[in-house]
């Protein structure tokens, strides 16, 4: 966490379909999404004009990319634009695959961290979900265990902000994803922003964003248990099949912020 809030004007993020903003419809644009990083951009910019300052925003994540793309290409592109804040979350969808090699995620993603704190630029990760309330993903809660201690030790070691999703138990509740149970819905997603601006050091009103829903009635439950089948058959294997393939959702898809411009809370739709 960073203790002191600063005045960032040129965020840029890179990453996957978690901060691309999947499944966080943009009602202005067809096939597109807003997210969390989008969400935080408009905060973000409305503490800079409070300062007399603009913030220019960019957004390089794509849907399916595994770490390598991240802090390859798209920590190229970012840094090339000079960011004064990057969020940098990468490494889920290595996590995912049959064999995965932690220690290795960790030293690469150190090794970017590394690269873009020497220009200057803050740094903002984030854990993954405990998925320990999952279901059929919960057997994914020892690596992402580590996962989540390595990207502690990371910023600890390198002064960068985390969002400690392990941490948000709101977020293990299925209301807050969306059909495909992969990605956050639109208030998971809105709650997520709000968490990072929390960690970036500027004041949030936690009783907003960190609270559990209410409990659901017996009947709700019981609703969702059938649904759970219809999600495995609808959802489930076609994910598992494209990591079995290689294949990625986002092959064909381009970055949907790809320079920077200016941005602010006039560019987040609200219906």
């Amino acid at each position: 966490m960073i203790d002191t809030p600063r005045t960032w004007t040129r965020y840029v993020a890179i990453g996957d379909s978690f901060t691309e903003g999947m499944s966080d419809a943009d009602p202005t644009h067809e096939n597109a999404y807003l997210g969390w990083a989008d969400r935080l951009a408009a905060h973000l910019s409305q503490a800079a004009s409070e300062k007399g300052e603009s913030l220019q925003y960019a957004n390089l994540a794509i849907r399916g990319r595994k770490l390598d793309d991240v802090i390859g290409r798209q920590l190229e592109l970012a840094l090339a634009m000079k960011p004064d804040l990057i969020s940098m979350v990468g490494g889920g969808n290595d996590i995912l695959r049959p064999r995965v090699d932690l220690d290795a995620i960790a030293d690469r993603l150190e090794e970017a961290v590394v690269t873009a704190r020497a220009t200057g630029a803050d740094v903002l990760l984030a854990t993954p979900v405990d998925p320990s309330e999952a279901g059929l993903l919960s057997p994914l809660r020892t690596r992402q265990a580590i996962h989540s201690a390595n990207i502690f030790g990371i910023a600890q070691r390198h002064g960068c902000a985390v969002i400690d999703l392990w941490s948000m138990r709101a977020l293990r509740d299925w209301r807050m994803w969306s059909e495909d149970r992969i990605h956050l819905s639109p208030e998971g997603h809105r709650r997520v922003a709000l968490a990072a601006l929390d960690a970036l050091g500027h004041e949030t009103d936690r009783d907003d964003w960190t609270p559990r829903l209410p409990p659901q009635d017996a009947a709700r439950r019981v609703d969702q248990l059938r649904e759970h089948g219809v999600w495995a058959r609808t959802h489930l294997g076609p994910w598992v099949h494209r990591r079995l393939t290689g294949r990625s959702s986002g092959d064909s898809i381009e970055a949907k912020r790809p320079t920077l411009t200016p941005f602010g809370p006039q560019d987040l739709p609200t219906a």
